[in-house]
C-alpha cells in the first residue's frame, strides 16, 4: 500500500504513464510528441564508485520523434543540493542511454514550485556550459477540477488536481467531483487512484471526507487501503463500544447508589442520568449520590 504522498506521486505515473505527457501538454503547454509506448526503468543511477544516486521515477517514452527519458522528482521543499544532483542525473542518463532526458518536478507547494522552476546555470555567466530548466507541475499550474463533467472528461487529470489541491475551501468540490468521475472508469484503475489520493491528502478533514465518499464505492473495499480503513473503523467501533459500556455502567452506578440509600429517583432525574454520555460528569454525580438527600441535588451546581 502507498505509504506517503511522496511515493504516491510516483506510483500514479507508473500506473498511468500517459498522465505525465498529458500533463506536460495540457498543463505546461509543452509540445511533447504523441507517445506510442511508455515503460518504467530502473531508478538507480549509482556508478562503480560507492556513491548512491537515485531518481524518484524514470520512464522511457517512445514517440514518433524519438525516445525520451522522463526523469520525475518529487520535491516537498527547496533543497539547494538539487542544483548539483539534477544536472548529474541528466548528464549521466544521456551518456548511458543516448536518449534525451526531460526533468519534471512534482510538488504540492507553490513556494517549492517557484524555487524548482528557476533554471540551473553551470559555468561562466553568459557562456554557461550547462543549463537545466526543470518542468514543474504544482498547485499553481495544475487546474482545479471541481466540476463533475470536467472530472469525467479527464479522470487522471482530476486525480492530479485532487492530489495537488486537496486542501482548503476547494477540497470538497474537487473530491466530490472526482468521486463521481471514478464511477465511469474501470474498477481496478479507480481503486488505485483512490489509494493515491488518500495518501496525498494531508488535511485530516479532507482525508476523512474522501474516505466517507469512498464508502459508497464498492470496488474500493477490495484494496489494501480499504482494509486499513475497515480495521480503523473496527478498532474505533471496539473503542466506542467500550466507551459506551463504561458510560452505561457509571450511569447505573449513580442510580443504584441513590436507590441503595433510599433516595427516591424521579423519572426526569433517571432520564437525565441515562442520557448523559460524559464519564467525568457521571463520576461527579456518583460522588454526590453518596450523600445527597434529594436526587435533584445531583444537579444543584449546574
Amino acid at each position: 500500500m502507498v505509504g506517503s504522498s511522496h511515493e504516491a506521486l510516483h506510483r500514479i505515473f507508473q500506473k498511468d504513464p500517459g498522465l505525465l505527457t498529458h500533463a506536460l501538454q495540457r498543463v505546461l503547454g509543452v509540445p511533447f510528441p504523441e507517445t506510442r509506448e511508455i515503460a518504467a526503468m530502473n531508478v538507480d543511477l549509482t556508478e562503480i564508485e560507492p556513491v548512491e544516486r537515485r531518481v524518484d521515477t524514470l520512464l522511457r517514452a517512445e514517440t514518433d520523434e524519438g525516445t525520451y527519458l522522463l526523469v520525475v522528482e518529487s520535491q516537498g521543499k527547496a533543497d539547494e543540493r538539487k542544483r548539483g544532483s539534477w544536472p548529474y542525473y541528466l548528464s549521466y542518463l544521456y551518456e548511458k542511454y543516448r536518449c534525451e532526458p526531460v526533468l519534471i518536478v512534482i510538488t504540492q507547494s507553490s513556494a517549492t514550485a517557484k524555487w524548482a522552476a528557476q533554471p540551473i546555470h553551470l559555468g561562466l555567466r553568459g557562456w554557461e556550459s550547462l543549463t537545466v530548466r526543470p518542468l514543474v507541475l504544482g498547485p499553481d499550474n495544475v487546474p482545479v477540477i471541481a466540476d463533475v463533467r470536467e472530472a469525467e472528461d479527464d479522470v487522471p487529470l482530476a486525480v492530479l488536481s485532487a492530489m495537488t489541491h486537496g486542501r482548503g475551501r476547494q477540497a470538497p468540490a474537487i473530491l466530490e467531483s472526482l468521486a463521481a468521475a471514478l464511477k465511469t472508469i474501470d474498477r481496478d484503475s479507480a481503486a488505485v487512484f483512490v489509494q493515491f489520493v488518500d495518501s496525498c491528502l494531508v488535511d485530516p478533514q479532507a482525508k476523512q471526507m474522501w474516505r466517507d465518499l469512498m464508502t459508497a464505492i464498492q470496488y474500493f473495499w477490495r484494496h489494501p487501503l480499504a482494509e486499513q480503513v475497515r480495521e480503523e473503523g473496527r478498532e474505533e467501533g471496539r473503542e466506542e463500544g467500550r466507551e459506551q459500556g463504561r458510560v452505561q455502567e457509571r450511569a447505573e452506578m449513580v442510580l443504584r447508589l441513590l436507590e441503595w440509600r433510599g433516595v427516591p429517583v424521579s423519572d426526569p432525574v433517571r432520564e437525565r442520568v441515562d442520557a448523559c454520555t460524559d464519564l467525568d460528569q457521571l463520576e461527579i454525580w456518583a460522588q454526590r449520590a453518596v450523600h445527597v438527600t434529594d436526587a435533584a441535588e445531583l444537579f444543584v451546581e449546574e
